[in-house]
């Protein structure tokens, strides 16, 4: 893990020295001076060697210090303070979805698989599958925001002022979000538990009395969950990235309104600490998969 951040905290700090634009182009106009430009560039420290702000920025990153925006000319900290509650509870609510649908749904469609039910949602789940989430966003925005009126476009709440008046508004853009990601859920859990079905252990089961329903339940479940799970690791880890877009719909201003502005502004303290912290969410969560795997599995552990 820490071996993984070293090496994308690394790459988030050198692409911004290799990719086109300056931010004191940003900042100062494209009418300034090379005087003014030499200044700035001294200031903001730029004009040193790039492993030597490196370190110190890595440095001081392990010790809560983001740098500073060259936007806002205020702590990137401070910054990033009422951004994460915000992006923190839309994941939060889009993973609880993924995970309260995806799995019942997964096993129940493989208990009835070839069944019309199992065609008619095989069906709905590539529809969702194809269907962008901004697409998504947008149709919700319209029936339930405009038509409906079961919230306000726009009108986003603070955690901190009214948690659950929050809650309310971020539940469309976790639905948006969760979609998508649900019917690839549902689709690797059905084609696991099809799979283990075919096995000579569910034989076995079956000569010794136990009916579909309970060798699905005391056997093949524990095996085609374990799969499933690192599935659903990768697919919660990916729920932020795909908050940058949705934001951007449902104007939430999470990471990602944040990060898309930072990225035009130049704002590079800001756009690296965003991509280190998204990065230690991934790691994170697929840490956890990998100890769930092994509780669930353990044959994994004596590997």
């Amino acid at each position: 893990m820490l071996l993984t951040m070293l090496i994308v905290s690394f790459l988030a700090f050198l692409a911004f020295q290799i990719i086109p634009g300056d931010p004191t182009n940003t900042i100062l106009g494209s009418n300034a001076t090379p005087e003014k430009v030499a200044a700035l560039r001294a200031q903001l420290g730029l004009d040193r060697p790039f492993f030597t702000r490196y370190i110190e920025w890595l440095t001081n990153f392990v010790q809560g210090d983001f740098g500073k925006s060259y936007s806002y000319s205020m702590s990137v900290t401070d910054m990033l303070r009422d951004k994460l509650p915000v992006t923190g509870l839309l994941t939060l609510i889009a993973a609880v979805l993924i995970v309260v649908i995806s799995i019942p749904l997964g096993i129940f469609v493989a208990e009835h698989d070839g069944g019309a039910l199992d065609r008619g949602l095989t069906v709905v789940n590539q529809v969702l599958m194809a269907v962008p989430p901004f697409f998504t966003g947008i149709l919700l925005t319209y029936v339930f925001g405009l038509i409906l009126r079961w919230f306000s476009p726009g009108g986003f709440v603070s955690p901190s002022v009214n948690f659950w008046g929050s809650v309310k508004y971020l539940i469309f853009p976790a639905v948006s979000i969760a979609l998508p990601r649900i019917a690839m859920t549902v689709k690797m859990l059905r084609s696991g538990i099809l799979a283990e079905l075919n096995k000579d252990y569910v034989r076995t089961s079956y000569s010794r009395g136990n009916d579909r329903h309970e060798t699905l339940y005391r056997h093949v479940l524990r095996n085609a969950v374990v799969p499933t799970v690192t599935f659903l690791a990768m697919t919660i880890a990916d729920i932020v990235a795909g908050s940058v877009v949705i934001e951007q719909v449902f104007a939430i201003p999470g990471l990602g309104r944040l990060l898309l502005s930072s990225i035009s502004n130049r704002d590079y303290p800001v756009v690296q600490a965003i991509i280190v912290i998204l990065a230690c969410w991934v790691v994170l969560v697929n840490f956890l998969a990998d100890i769930i795997n092994q509780r669930l599995d353990p044959r994994l552990r004596l590997q």
